[in-house]
């Protein structure tokens, strides 16, 4: 069964500037989708707004029609990777799989570039092994819909190629919405593109659409 994450009318401003303007976005599972924009465009600011973390002016978000205005309450609606690490760094990589319920032989398989002890706390990692452990943990989530935030910073070229095997396998479970810097490789596994400029979202369907629009230079 397809489900269906919408969020629409949503007005942000501060200060009386207005970051985001009658934004409407859509997310399926099955589909990844992609964020795009330079930065201070407000990309941020419009995942927190969809996870109810951030109260804009105006919003409507929706998983299958049903209104929702607290997602971050609703971890089987609605996970989210922030920019910054979110899991106290006193916890061990084992209790947290534990919490997680994931499976650390799981890990192992897919990160094989990885050399972590699951005894090792994650504060004493690297910024890419405790990136890719929470990363890990949300994209194998039950959730139907996750968030990604810059997924691919601190990664290494060999972690960024596995994180992105990790996304298009679980895809068939759950939807996705990521944003990253690097942009290419958000096109590179999305399966449809928004590109946030001036307070507007657009859909694009092609590179030639974030060139016109001024985005990419390929």
């Amino acid at each position: 069964m397809r489900h269906v994450l919408e969020a629409d009318g949503i007005e942000l401003g501060f200060s009386g500037r207005k970051i985001l303007s009658d934004i409407y976005i859509k997310c399926e599972t099955g589909v990844v989708t992609g964020l795009l924009g330079r930065n201070g465009q407000g990309k941020t600011c419009l995942m927190q707004i969809i996870y109810g973390t951030l109260k804009p002016d105006i919003k409507s978000v929706r998983f299958d029609g049903r209104h929702e205005n607290t997602p971050y309450k609703r971890s089987d609606l609605l996970t989210y990777v922030p920019q910054f690490n979110f899991i106290p760094a006193t916890l061990t990589i084992e209790r947290i799989f534990k919490d997680f319920n994931v499976v650390a032989v799981d890990f192992e398989k897919i990160f094989q570039s990885s050399d972590i002890s699951i005894k090792s706390k994650i504060g004493s990692l690297s910024g890419g092994q405790r990136r890719l452990i929470e990363l890990y943990v949300v994209i194998t989530s039950k959730s139907k819909f996750v968030m990604l935030d810059e997924p691919f910073s601190h990664l290494s070229p060999v972690q960024i190629d596995e994180v992105k095997q990790l996304i298009l396998l679980e895809k068939s479970n759950k939807g996705f919405l990521i944003t990253d810097h690097m942009f290419r490789h958000v096109i590179d596994i999305a399966d449809q593109t928004y590109l946030l400029s001036k307070g507007k979202l657009h859909l694009t369907t092609a590179v030639d659409d974030l060139e016109f629009l001024g985005y990419a230079h390929f």
